[in-house]
């Protein structure tokens, strides 16, 4: 099966003339775009607010589903109208001396990379792009127990491979019928655990006590992380657990009235205490387990506002969509075997999200809320597309991140620079009247180095929507489409 070749983005410049056509507009053109401006789309003042407006007339739930570990390139690199690898000459060195080019592969399970800051470094190569083969060439192979946490059982090529429409032919639709974002970067040049924790708070940072001025920018150890078991809802942290102390997205809607839910699936976590092996014994995962994917418990503002009853597994997640009880802001977080983090299963993971976007689609919620599909690291995987650094930390490596909502322009191609900072951007100005996580502002000043949301290099989410136009029905997709996937 081929992707979808249908509608994509119309001209950069008309998209975002005034705010009451943007909030209209709906792309059906079937011009390809040949350049892509990656720079923040620019409104005034009044125009975003009208679009602010607009929003908040439709959008009552945001949800955020975050899977694991792929770039840009490995998923949608040849999706037309997206900055992807198509039309380009591209060969990345190897250690043989010889150079490695992207390849089609279909196999469900795949190796990657490593994907701590060190193999950030080496992978972007001060912009090349080139230093992925190698960097997976270097973990060690051929061992005797294959859980053994420095082995692999790839020769490191596979980060070269990339999956086609006929491989995921879900996400695909998805992106088709809805909004493709093809800028997305990973918040964080590092792995799964300051992902996770940009995804709540817009930093990763080491902290000495519980206060917020303690706390110091830490993108790859974040002093030790939480042992496995602690049950974060009754007990205290133990002296060795992190102490998460600066200020949350949680606590400002704590703060404002503003439900919200944290919801993780039971099972294991893959991710490795060493962000740089790429396999090791699985670390047990529970709602109330903190941990690489679930850093809430230790934040000290979830327990200080009482709220770790919040965090639940995705069962409750599931139910609230089937009733219409969805909190205003949820995040849906994996476990190991759903996540599509190698040596995961494409297949399960993409099933998996299946089921919840299909679960919301059909409950009563459906027509007020906005779901960000997004994956939170590059997992050792190629991308083209060097970085923009916003700061110290920031970005990563590109990874995919697709709009799903009745209110998305249709195949629209998103080319602005966005991050996990634009979602939380989204949150914000709906729901909390445009406060920012600001030390200057938000009541619990920590020394974090800017206030990301406001960068201006930062695209607008809002600019995907258009809420003049009806609501899209539900697009149910099989939770087990055919697909070209082997293994």
């Amino acid at each position: 099966m081929s992707g979808p070749v249908g509608r994509r983005s119309r001209s950069w410049m008309g998209a975002v003339a005034i705010a009451a056509a943007l909030a209209g507009c709906s792309s059906t053109t079937t011009v390809v775009a040949t350049s892509y401006p990656t720079a923040a789309t620019r409104l005034s003042t009044t125009a975003n607010a009208t679009l602010i407006a607009a929003a908040k007339g439709k959008i009552k739930h945001v949800v955020f589903i975050l899977q694991e570990n792929r770039s840009f390139d490995s998923y949608f690199g040849t999706y037309p109208g997206a900055d992807g690898i198509q039309g380009r000459d591209i060969c990345v060195p190897a250690v043989t001396g010889h150079c490695q080019a992207p390849y089609v592969d279909h196999s469900d399970v795949n190796g990657g990379g490593p994907h701590g800051s060190g193999s950030f470094v080496d992978d972007v190569n001060r912009g090349a792009m080139n230093g992925f083969v190698q960097v997976a060439a270097r973990a060690r192979r051929n061992c005797a127990d294959p859980n053994d946490p420095a082995c692999t059982d790839t020769n490191g090529s596979d980060v070269m491979g990339y999956h086609t429409g006929s491989d995921i032919p879900n996400y695909w639709a998805y992106a088709h019928h809805f909004v493709l974002q093809d800028h997305m970067f990973e918040p964080v040049n590092s792995w799964s655990l300051p992902d996770h924790l940009y995804s709540v708070s817009e930093w990763s940072a080491h902290c000495g006590s519980v206060k917020p001025r303690s706390c110091t920018t830490d993108d790859e150890d974040m002093s030790q992380v939480p042992p496995p078991g602690l049950d974060g809802v009754t007990k205290a942290p133990r002296p060795q657990d992190p102490i998460y102390a600066w200020t949350d997205l949680t606590y400002l809607l704590h703060k404002a009235g503003v439900s919200w839910g944290y919801f993780v699936a039971p099972g294991t976590e893959p991710d490795c205490e060493d962000p740089q092996k790429i396999v090791c014994w699985p670390v047990k995962q529970q709602s109330r387990t903190p941990g690489f994917w679930n850093p809430l418990p230790d934040f000290v503002t979830v327990r200080q506002d009482h709220q770790l009853g919040n965090i639940a597994p995705t069962a409750t997640f599931l139910h609230d969509a089937r009733t219409g009880t969805l909190p205003a802001v949820s995040w849906v977080i994996p476990s190991g075997a759903v996540s599509e983090h190698p040596p995961n299963r494409v297949s399960v993971g993409q099933s998996y999200v299946t089921n919840l976007v299909n679960t919301v689609m059909k409950g009563p919620d459906w027509n007020s809320t906005a779901i960000f599909l997004s994956w939170d690291d590059w997992g050792g995987f190629y991308d083209h597309v060097s970085p923009p650094q916003v700061d110290s930390q920031g970005y990563g490596i590109r990874v995919p991140g697709i709009l799903i909502s009745p209110y998305a322009r249709r195949g629209y191609v998103d080319h602005q620079n966005l991050s996990f900072d634009a979602n939380i951007r989204f949150v914000e100005d709906l729901f909390l009247h445009g406060q920012r996580l600001d030390p200057a502002t938000d009541g619990r000043p920590d020394p974090r180095p800017t206030v990301r949301e406001d960068d201006p290099r930062l695209g607008n989410l809002l600019t995907e929507f258009a809420f003049s136009r009806p609501p899209k029905p539900p697009l149910l997709l099989p939770e087990n489409p055919q697909t070209t996937l082997t293994n």
